[in-house]
């Protein structure tokens, strides 16, 4: 086989060892838990609302960005329970460009797998101790969830990943929501034996042991839109898709049935400046239906300091080198109206 081994990984626990959670962080964590949580069960109001850059390519900006949005929520969480992005891996559709901060802890040196789960898990810590936010990630490798598994408050599972075994398993065996985003074909069937199967106990091969999950009763799905066979991109977002696939869920007798809309992706024709439009005809849609209200939990935008995106080797400081984003103006502005449009 022509496998170059670089450099042992070290395990989570050695690395939850060398960069423990501090006691304050793991209160801050139980009670987001909490919160998001009876969110996902129906059991409160509020709206959930995973929001910033498509990838977390900057701690520095990233951080930056974090604390402004700290600021805004202070001032909506009556409505909202706002979750972060900070995406530290990242799928590339052919395997080529940034595999994100996990791979690539500098975009300017070479790959540092070693380096990078460092460096990730103490941006993470740094979000929970600096801010009282807790974030999302993307759950591109099922085995490295656990080196965050005490610091996420949610996880995602993308679209060329949701058909695969080993992550429908380990969601399985995670507490937190876990967002199963549909396949880019956009098979809603598909998408609804994901969240079966992360619902449902399982035995399997984890981390070289024989494990035994309990199933994850939050796992849920992520409508992101989908591509036909000739490549162009077909939204899901609007009324009569949340109502066909609200019909679906119901009738699958799953837990907790719940969406989340991703307003980026296929959904916005991979036009970043669509989001707004879209978070905000979701949210009519949820105020004129009982139905759609009830079965969508929250919206998913990709935002960031600057517009749009940029090359890889780019120097504009927090703009995203990934999906174009939201600039921080004009997520701020869309915070607060989507704050005011939830009943």
């Amino acid at each position: 086989m022509s496998f170059q081994y670089i450099t042992q990984i070290p395990t989570p626990e050695e690395i939850k060892a060398e960069i423990p959670l501090s006691d304050k962080a793991k209160r801050i964590k139980a009670d987001r838990d909490r919160l998001i949580k009876d969110a996902f069960e129906g059991k409160s109001a509020r709206k959930a609302l995973v929001i910033g850059p498509c990838s977390a390519d900057n701690e520095n900006a990233v951080m930056e960005y974090m604390y402004r949005l700290a600021d805004v929520y202070a001032k909506v969480n009556d409505k909202l329970i706002i979750i972060p992005r900070i995406y530290t891996n990242k799928p590339r559709t052919t395997g080529a460009g940034y595999k994100g901060m996990l791979h690539q802890p500098d975009i300017n040196e070479k790959p540092n797998i070693h380096k990078g789960i460092y460096t990730i898990r103490r941006l993470h810590k740094r979000l929970v101790e600096e801010t009282g936010l807790t974030a999302a990630d993307e759950m591109l490798y099922p085995e490295n969830c656990r080196y965050l598994d005490d610091i996420l408050a949610y996880h995602a599972v993308g679209a060329r990943s949701v058909e695969n075994q080993e992550h429908r398993l380990t969601v399985s065996g995670i507490d937190e929501p876990v967002g199963m985003k549909n396949p880019t074909s956009g098979d809603l069937r598909v998408l609804i034996n994901s969240i079966k199967a992360a619902q449902m106990p399982h035995r399997f091969i984890f981390n070289g042991y024989e494990v035994q999950t309990q199933g994850n009763p939050l796992a849920h799905a992520i409508l992101r839109g989908a591509m036909n066979h000739y490549g162009s991109n077909i939204p899901n977002y609007h009324y009569e898709d949340l109502m066909q696939f609200s019909e679906l869920y119901l009738e699958s007798g799953l837990d907790n049935p719940a969406i989340i809309v991703d307003c980026n992706h296929a959904n916005s024709m991979k036009d970043y400046r669509e989001q707004p439009r879209i978070a905000k005809e979701v949210l009519n849609n949820a105020k004129n239906s009982e139905a759609v209200s009830r079965m969508v939990k929250g919206l998913m935008i990709e935002s960031y300091i600057m517009d749009g995106c940029q090359p890889e080797n780019g120097t504009n400081y927090g703009q995203s080198i990934t999906d174009g984003c939201l600039g921080w103006e004009k997520t701020e502005r869309l915070i607060y109206e989507i704050a005011d449009m939830v009943q």
